[in-house]
């Protein structure tokens, strides 16, 4: 059976894929007009126009109204990767992510102590503080949670563990969902260590303290549930 012939669009849609591969253009740079592309790929406005729309649903490019065409900082990574939100069973599923976490999470905060920049340590440092601020008025800090371990990841500069920051913003996420009472004082004082032990590049207690955070974290849903 032959392969299935791909449209003009999808076609012109691959061109311009190869176009930002080769450049290459980062997350947040802005793409060429729609009139530069269509002379660069011999393509009229409307295929031009669809095949970005192809990109954009992959979540490669991102669309601006009345701005332009920019590279998506989510790199082609899809929002629910895994079907997630297709899971009905959300104990199983917050249990399930806190032990892939384990499995992950751990040597990613290793990894990370050793190839963090000074900018990224900053950078991951002004979320802790911001995550902090939040503890302190005893607010909702989730979303600053999940900005904070997907930091770490990215600090490893590996870019297959980049592909897998969905599992760990979802497990954040879910388990911030789903657990019944706030947490503020250990969490500050976890995520402070795995900071000073990334921005000191000590791997081994960066690990350590990782481990301990989400083993804390998983002990703590566990009784939730069992009443205890």
């Amino acid at each position: 059976m032959g392969t299935q012939t791909k449209t003009l669009a999808e076609q012109v849609a691959d061109g311009i894929m190869n176009l930002i591969q080769e450049t290459p253009y980062k997350a947040g740079d802005k793409l060429p007009t729609e009139k530069e592309l269509c002379e660069s790929t011999g393509a009229g406005r409307n295929t031009v126009r669809e095949a970005l729309k192809i990109l954009a649903s992959r979540n490669v490019l991102e669309i601006r109204q009345g701005a332009g065409t920019f590279v998506s900082e989510k790199q082609g990574i899809p929002d629910d990767p895994l079907g997630f939100s297709m899971v009905n069973d959300h104990v199983k599923l917050t249990k399930d992510l806190l032990q892939v976490r384990i499995m992950l999470e751990p040597q990613i905060a290793a990894l990370a102590a050793q190839c963090a920049k000074e900018h990224e340590i900053k950078e991951l440092e002004e979320i802790l503080e911001e995550m902090e601020a939040a503890m302190k008025k005893r607010e909702d800090y989730s979303e600053l949670d999940t900005k904070f371990h997907t930091k770490i990841a990215q600090c490893t500069h590996n870019i297959v563990m980049e592909n897998l920051l969905p599992v760990i913003g979802k497990g954040v996420a879910v388990f911030a969902r789903e657990v019944a009472q706030t947490e503020y004082d250990r969490t500050w004082i976890s995520h402070r260590k795995i900071f000073c032990y990334i921005r000191d590049h000590k791997p081994f207690e960066a690990e350590m303290e990782m481990q301990y955070h989400l083993l804390y974290n998983t002990s703590r849903y566990e009784e939730e549930q069992n009443g205890l």
